[in-house]
């Protein structure tokens, strides 16, 4: 029955897409911080993390959101295993 409350429930409203992809841009932009950069800052984080772990590269999520003080920035980093370099 999940197919029947998916079309119940329907699809989200575009409103909500909209409002959340400009709120997205709006902490892009506070931060100043251009897609290719933040793209290019997440490759880096993720070459350092692994030199330590084996990371699950297909689910790692990287994203801004607002806080009181400014924004964090908030990653998901799924760890497979500590590598052997690691715990020498």
């Amino acid at each position: 029955m999940a197919w029947f409350d998916r079309f119940i429930k329907g699809r989200p409203k575009s409103k909500d897409d909209a409002k959340s992809r400009l709120k997205l841009l709006l902490i892009h932009d506070q931060v100043d911080l251009t897609p290719a950069q933040m793209d290019q800052m997440k490759n880096e984080i993720i070459e350092v993390i692994s030199r330590y772990v084996e990371i699950d590269d297909d689910n790692v999520e990287f994203r801004l959101n607002k806080e009181e003080d400014g924004v964090a920035l908030v990653s998901t980093i799924p760890v497979r295993r500590v590598t052997a370099r690691a715990a020498g």
